[in-house]
């Protein structure tokens, strides 16, 4: 494998940047941290994503490989080495000039870093941390920073690494055993899931040395919910042998590199990966079932307690016989139903078997999946709202967290009619074939499948569209893309920039 080592650092980023596109950052930071003197940059919890593309995408932060030169040979991957790609890399340097230059320009608010396998995943992983430290100690940069964590490199490196990064993450990369041992036989289960689990740990055991806060209000009882328990004698559907599903043993908080000088210094202060993990799976490459899928993401938020589970519909490049043809469609709108029932799992109590089961083993994409589900238990509706609890209440497509929360509290105080609910962010459109107020239904309907499921599609028509066509989805980003739009603009906003207020 030849790594062209005579580009310019604008040539490394236009390379770079585009090899991490199939890479998924995270939504929002989830940490927060104030500047400090002598330091630049703060981080907040909800402050990663509030500026946007034209076409509503998130771009503030700067997402980049340290290389794409990979001395593996998945047969998914833009970057195996079996392509005929141009390789390069960044050094550490290199990293920490491009974060504080684009800092200061305020065109991001962190960094996202990743990396193909520079030789051995213990040189890739010791070159981010290298990164990581320069850029905390040397350039004081207190933004945020996201990166990945090298199955199979030294713990020790993992460890270090995570005194210094605000979130990590480990590539689940494929659903199941088999589909990683068909497309990825260099890489397996017990390596991706090791670093995972002590990620996991680290985080626990630092949470143990923080004093205890309090997070819920005082009467914000009524609105938790219980947490789902699997039937006696069963365990998570996880498809793991019994070896890779062992707990690990617990990782030693004062190791350090002797060659590093300072850095367990600068570890001793700070908290392990404070805004937690997430991970990555492939979706598309590889035949397994919506159900399957599902019940993988499950089991990895209870066991490794996870923040997030990302999905990537994937893009048909490699020229494979196990894979699908080059030029295939992504499945962007069955990655789309998959995060709606990854947020019914986290924020709604919902298991996975109530969603899918084997017998019906793929989400319906005409409609998204709390409908489906709601389609299927008619006899639970329609639904009084002045008398539901909060947890049924959360069932009703259409009715999310916040108005749920609004409708309990309101309802405490006077009558709720239809006008109200739809102050209080109801969707009628869905929730009106589902519920009564005062014994009244929002509109003269039939509590019948086939109808509701016609009625419901035709108000789905929109995002499916979206999707199915794909208006510049898997385009990826530049710090200044505009989209070719051409339009100017406003007068108004002129002289907001020029006075400083925007």
């Amino acid at each position: 494998m030849l790594i062209q080592e005579n580009l310019n650092l604008q040539q490394k980023l236009e390379i770079l940047s585009d090899a991490a596109k199939y890479d998924v950052a995270c939504t929002s930071s989830g940490a927060d941290r104030r500047g400090k003197a002598g330091t630049m940059g703060s981080a907040v919890a909800c402050g990663i994503c509030h500026s946007f593309a034209a076409d509503g995408r998130c771009i503030s932060l700067l997402k980049i490989l340290m290389t794409n030169a990979c001395v593996y040979d998945c047969k998914y991957c833009a970057n195996r080495s079996s392509n005929d790609v141009v390789r390069t890399f960044f050094t550490p340097e290199e990293i920490c000039t491009l974060t504080m230059e684009f800092y200061r320009r305020n065109y991001i608010e962190g960094l996202f870093l990743s990396s193909g396998i520079l030789n051995t995943p213990d040189q890739t992983m010791e070159l981010i941390y290298q990164t990581l430290w320069r850029l905390r100690e040397i350039h004081r940069f207190w933004g945020y920073i996201h990166v990945k964590a090298i199955p199979g490199a030294d713990p020790q490196l993992i460890q270090l690494t995570g005194q210094l990064a605000d979130r990590m993450s480990v590539n689940l990369e494929l659903p199941t055993v088999d589909g990683l041992k068909t497309l990825a036989p260099s890489k397996t289960r017990t390596r991706i899931l090791t670093p995972m689990r002590q990620i996991q740990q680290g985080i626990r055991a630092d949470s143990f040395r923080l004093p205890q806060r309090k997070t819920l209000k005082k009467d914000s009882d009524m609105f938790a919910l219980p947490r789902h328990q699997e039937a006696p004698g069963q365990s998570p559907s996880f498809p793991l042998s019994p070896q890779e599903s062992a707990p690990l043993k617990p990782f030693d908080p004062d190791i350090s590199l002797p060659d590093t000088p300072g850095a367990l210094k600068y570890a001793s202060g700070s908290r392990f990966v404070p805004a937690g993990q997430s991970t990555q799976m492939i979706i598309g490459a590889t035949p397994e079932t919506d159900h399957q899928i599902l019940s993988v993401t499950e089991a990895l938020y209870r066991q490794f307690d996870l923040k997030r589970v990302f999905y990537s519909a994937y893009v048909a490049l490699n020229n494979d016989s196990l894979l699908p043809a080059p030029g295939t469609p992504p499945p962007l709108l069955r990655e789309h139903r998959l995060y709606q029932a990854d947020w019914l799992l986290r924020f709604y109590d919902f298991s996975a078997s109530e969603l899918l089961t084997e017998d019906k083993p793929y989400f319906n994409l005409s409609m998204d999946p709390k409908c489906d589900w709601a389609l299927r238990h008619l006899e639970q509706f329609p639904m009084e709202i002045s008398k539901a609890d909060y947890a049924s209440l959360l069932r009703v497509p259409g009715i999310g967290v916040k108005s749920a929360r609004r409708i309990v509290a309101a309802r405490r105080h006077h009558s709720l009619d239809f006008d109200a609910l739809k102050k209080l962010g109801v969707v009628l459109k869905r929730a009106g074939y589902f519920i009564t107020c005062n014994g009244r239904m929002y509109r003269a309907i039939r509590l019948d499948e086939d109808y509701l499921a016609l009625a419901l599609s035709e108000t789905d028509k929109r995002t499916r569209l979206r999707f199915e066509e794909g208006v510049g989805v898997y385009r990826q980003l530049s710090l200044f893309d505009d989209f070719y739009l051409t339009a100017g603009p406003k007068g108004t906003d002129v002289a907001k920039s020029i006075s400083g207020q925007m």
